[in-house]
């Protein structure tokens, strides 16, 4: 199983790890496009003004700079314990025990709009590129569509896509019957069915969380919502995948 999470905005920062290792990182088919990337955030960089604006950034958020400025020198850590916000507090990687953060390297893909698909465990630095950031001369969804889409196209297992669909956007999973994107709705006291805002993130989060703790063996869509009803939570498969999408599911928050 594969399950497919987006990042966030924001970050922490530092870390003990030594600096970046674009060869070390999960999917090393992506190193060129890494590479590239990373050269031409680190080179924007150097012109405070230029990347305040090209990343539509405002007056607090300058440090963001600094950041890129430092990408190849700077400390890094673990991809799951870098990214903070709704989701990774829901998860809360740091308390997960060492088989919980074995499983999570094994099966939970973090989407980095600079890296691409990177292994929950892999070393990182602090950075700011999101999916709809314009860097000058290059589009993130040329440079990263095909290259991503083929590589999850390869992996035969089940794939659950958690990510928002911007990121969905830069590289979408396959359409087939054992890949999903994920939906989260919440219930009203009317019966309808609306998409939450903070508790869509929140969602996702704790059932990461649950699922790496469970370390269910799942060969299915079906037989992950089975394990999804175990634990508490309320997962429904709508229609077949059509147009060239993947089937989706909801999850109830």
């Amino acid at each position: 199983m594969l399950l497919l999470l987006p990042p966030s905005e924001t970050k922490r920062d530092g870390g003990e790890g030594a600096p970046l290792d674009i060869a070390t990182l999960a999917f090393p088919g992506f190193s060129a496009l890494r590479v590239e990337l990373v050269e031409r955030l680190a080179a924007l960089a150097a012109d405070a003004d230029a990347m305040m604006h090209a990343l539509r950034l405002g007056p607090r958020l300058t440090f963001e700079v600094e950041r890129n400025r430092a990408l190849r020198e700077a400390p890094t850590m673990a991809a799951i314990d870098r990214y903070t916000g709704v989701l990774f507090d829901a998860l809360d990687a740091g308390s997960l025990d060492e088989p919980s953060r074995s499983f999570a390297a094994d099966t939970v893909m973090v989407h980095s709009a600079l890296f691409g698909p990177v292994g929950a465990l892999d070393a990182i630095p602090a950075y700011r590129l999101s999916h709809d950031s314009h860097l000058p001369g290059l589009s993130l969804r040329s440079h990263w569509r095909d290259a991503i889409a083929s590589r999850l196209a390869a992996h035969r297992g089940v794939i659950v896509d958690l990510r928002s669909e911007g990121y969905a956007e830069l590289g979408p999973a396959p359409a087939r019957a054992n890949s999903a994107f994920v939906r989260v709705v919440a219930e009203g006291a009317d019966g309808r069915r609306r998409a939450p805002n903070h508790f869509n993130k929140q969602a996702k989060g704790r059932f990461t969380r649950a699922l790496l703790e469970s370390r269910p063996d799942v060969a299915s869509l079906d037989e992950l919502v089975d394990w999804a009803t175990t634990a508490g939570f309320t997962f429904e498969l709508l229609s077949e995948s059509s147009g060239g999408a993947p089937h989706e599911l909801e999850l109830v928050a």
